[in-house]
């Protein structure tokens, strides 16, 4: 039992600096960590919040949920709000409680890989809106962000690998060369994952606290996102393909990001070809038409990174050396998909 990790926030739940105490958790973590939290806490007063689960669920009516139970339970300005959960739990917490008499103190207690080294860092906060990804939110810190792989035993294989995606970018955006994507391939997912989360997250981490309000450097980070999010957004407004989870989503993204990359700066196409044959071991690659290009261009317009209509992409010259708020035509990204579907 790692209770040595939970030294800091048994501390301040066994303080009297908080007037109330709030636990929030979805259906799955309400049943498969909730009983572990409270184990390794020793947490005996709370209150517990519970929402559905799903990106579907990150939208306004779900915060108004939040701030209602909030509301009945009295909740005040020194109360604390621990999200026990995933990305779309974390992230939709985080916005509730800072929004919330002005704003409370929360705690991300992350219980996917994707949560662990991507969501609940780095103090961005939000809900989707009409079904386009965190297009609502603030930039707010967690009192903190508290990391234990044990929650991953509660996944599925699916949910595991889904973080997976967000592993992949950050080594593909950093230069030390034992976190690099050629270091990453080297071990493995599943055995390594301690290792794996405590590394990667420290790659968002640094990249946040040189550029926390996303103003230059912190753009990096969306390197496979303008197109993964469109993607992700269309694949819940489209009969044509199957709803999709954000890291395969993301998978798509980084595959065509990297296409472009190539052609734009001549990112060594051996490496696109080496980073797509990987992923294709823990994803499977969803088909996309012509007209699923279409409406995914249309739908990127809407991406909050952009400035006026323009559609900025972070893209690589080489491992490790991104550049950002470059300019796609939309030939260059209809011909990245053709290389995506081979």
């Amino acid at each position: 039992m790692k209770t040595n990790l939970y030294s800091s926030i048994i501390e301040k739940i066994s303080s009297d600096k908080f007037s109330s105490i709030f636990i929030l958790v979805d259906e799955n973590t309400e049943q498969f960590c909730l009983k572990l939290f409270i184990k390794k806490t020793g947490i005996k007063s709370f209150n517990k919040i519970i929402i559905d689960s799903g990106e579907e669920n990150k939208n306004i009516d779900t915060c108004v949920s939040i701030w209602d139970q909030l509301n009945s339970f009295k909740a005040d300005r020194k109360s604390l709000l621990i999200n026990l959960g995933g990305g779309v739990l974390t992230d939709i917490g985080g916005f509730a409680a800072s929004t919330y008499l002005r704003g409370i103190k929360f705690i991300n207690i992350p219980t996917t890989l994707l949560g662990m080294v991507d969501a609940a860092h780095g103090g961005k906060t939000g809900i989707d809106f009409k079904l386009l990804k965190n297009q609502i939110g603030v930039f707010n810190d967690p009192l903190e962000v508290l990391l234990d792989n044990d929650y991953l035993k509660t996944l599925s294989k699916e949910e595991f690998i889904n973080g997976y995606a967000e592993v992949v970018k950050h080594s593909l955006l950093t230069d030390k060369p034992d976190l690099t994507f050629n270091s990453l391939v080297k071990l493995d997912l599943f055995n390594d994952s301690e290792y794996i989360i405590n590394s990667y997250s420290l790659v968002k981490n640094e990249i946040v606290k040189s550029d926390k309000y996303e103003s230059s450097i912190r753009k990096v980070l969306n390197l496979g996102h303008t197109i993964g999010h469109a993607v992700e957004s269309y694949s819940h407004i489209s009969d044509e393909i199957i709803d999709l989870k954000h890291g395969q989503a993301i998978v798509i993204g980084i595959i065509n990001e990297l296409y472009i990359s190539h052609k734009k700066f001549n990112f060594p196409l051996r490496d696109v070809v080496s980073v797509k044959k990987h992923l294709k071991k823990y994803f499977t690659l969803i088909p996309l038409k012509e007209n699923d290009m279409e409406n995914i261009y249309d739908l990127m317009v809407y991406d909050k990174k952009n400035e006026g209509s323009k559609i900025n992409f972070v893209l690589l010259k080489e491992i490790g050396k991104p550049v950002i708020d470059q300019i796609v035509d939309k030939e260059l990204f209809k011909e990245s998909f053709v290389f995506y579907n081979e």
